[in-house]
């Protein structure tokens, strides 16, 4: 039903656009369909892609690999989704919108009433104006400035998905206002800051704010200047950048009376009908390096509460929840062929504090094709995957990728 009512959303977009004689093209594969107004009042790029996913995995007894068992398999649509983005009246004033069509993906609501229960089927919907020179106001839903590897398009990832550092701590999508700046200090010495003021609960709360409001802040330095289409934030070599380029940043997040486990993410404290919950802050260090076809990407992460005790208790002193805190690391390298083969390597290491959880870390092994960029690719990835006290797993996963 979803996919019926999309096609005729499109249709009676681009009828009405035939009517006042908009100019449509499509320059070509991997860069969406063009719309500009015939009075140049607007500019609107249409984008749609998917990710076809087949995952293999094992359980390792006694962490052996010789004896692998319940072995367990699926084909899956990771992830389908429609995309607008362009501008307004002005060039400076730009928009972003982005539609989650498969059920993976949008994570439906089901009966949770935070989600009215309906499905998050909205991602991003936000605008942004360049209101003087490198200064842009934001506002809206979409990704908040915290760890690089989820700022990142997952339609842009060096491996068929992001690390578990990133599922364990990262900010993900919310609601509010941003202050973004860009600067030179030097010839080549490049500034980035941005102060984010949002909910807090993540994306698509419809009852209201639950706790209080979140606050990021984050700096990032580009020493020898930007990098080539906006790389710092693409996985791989895609571009091989002729020089060496750099990109360093921090980010400090707090979350006054966080609503849910992981802030933006997670279950909802929540005990009859009474939201409970602690200020909690997370800190981000990550860097970015390219050169030629080489690429390296380094992040750490830290989640802490304002009392160090990570499970939240109701009026009656009972447990309702417990939040995500600890600290992880993730490193990646990976080297793109001329003909466009890369071989990455990844290791992520996530330590939740003794009450949350256990200790893990997971070794990757990514080879993938790219056809058209990230735009057609093949990827593939081998997973070993060592838990504390419990038996490790093995997973071995293909992706194909598809985006116009």
């Amino acid at each position: 039903m979803r996919i019926i009512l999309m096609v005729v959303f499109l249709h009676l977009i681009f009828g009405t656009f035939n009517a006042i004689e908009a100019q449509i093209v499509a320059p070509k594969f991997g860069n969406g369909i063009r719309i500009t107004a015939q009075d140049s009042s607007f500019y609107m790029k249409v984008g749609l892609r998917f990710q076809t996913l087949f995952v293999s995995s094992w359980n390792l007894p006694e962490d052996n690999i010789s004896d692998a068992t319940d072995h367990s398999s699926t084909f899956s649509t990771r992830r389908s989704r429609l995309k607008f983005d362009g501008w307004a009246i002005n060039p400076r004033l730009k928009y972003k919108c982005e539609l989650a069509l498969s059920n993976r993906d949008n994570g439906g609501g089901g009966d949770n009433p935070f989600f009215n229960r309906g499905a998050n089927i909205i991602l991003d919907a936000s605008m942004s104006y360049n209101f003087y020179k490198g200064f842009t106001i934001w506002a809206g839903q979409g990704k908040m400035p915290g760890n690089r590897e989820r700022i990142i398009s997952s339609g842009s990832l060096q491996f068929v998905d992001r690390s578990r550092l990133n599922s364990r701590f990262t900010l993900d999508r919310d609601v509010g206002i941003m202050l973004l700046h860009k600067h030179k200090i030097s010839k080549n010495f490049v500034l980035r800051e941005t102060f984010a003021f949002s909910s807090g609960e993540g994306k698509n709360i419809t009852t209201g704010n639950i706790g209080g409001y979140d606050y990021t802040f984050k700096l990032e330095a580009f020493p020898f200047g930007d990098f080539q289409s906006k790389g710092a934030y693409i996985g791989s070599s895609i571009k091989r950048e002729a020089t060496p380029k750099l990109a360093l940043a921090i980010a400090y997040n707090i979350n006054q009376d966080a609503g849910r486990t992981r802030g933006q993410l997670g279950s909802f404290l929540v005990d009859d009908g009474v939201a409970y919950g602690k200020d909690i802050t997370s800190l981000f260090i990550d860097l970015m390096f390219k050169y030629q076809g080489w690429s390296v990407m380094a992040e750490y992460a830290n989640r802490n509460t304002e009392d160090n005790i990570a499970t939240v208790f109701n009026a009656s002193d009972e447990a309702i929840g417990t939040y995500y805190t600890g600290e992880a690391l993730n490193f990646a390298v990976g080297y793109m062929t001329k003909s466009n083969y890369e071989v990455a390597l990844r290791w992520t290491t996530v330590n939740p504090d003794e009450e949350v959880g256990a200790d893990e870390e997971q070794y990757t092994l990514g080879v993938s094709k790219f056809i058209v960029g990230h735009k057609l690719k093949v990827q593939s990835d081998l997973t070993y995957r060592a838990i504390d006290a419990i038996d490790d797993e093995l997973m071995a996963r293909l992706q194909l990728e598809l985006h116009f």
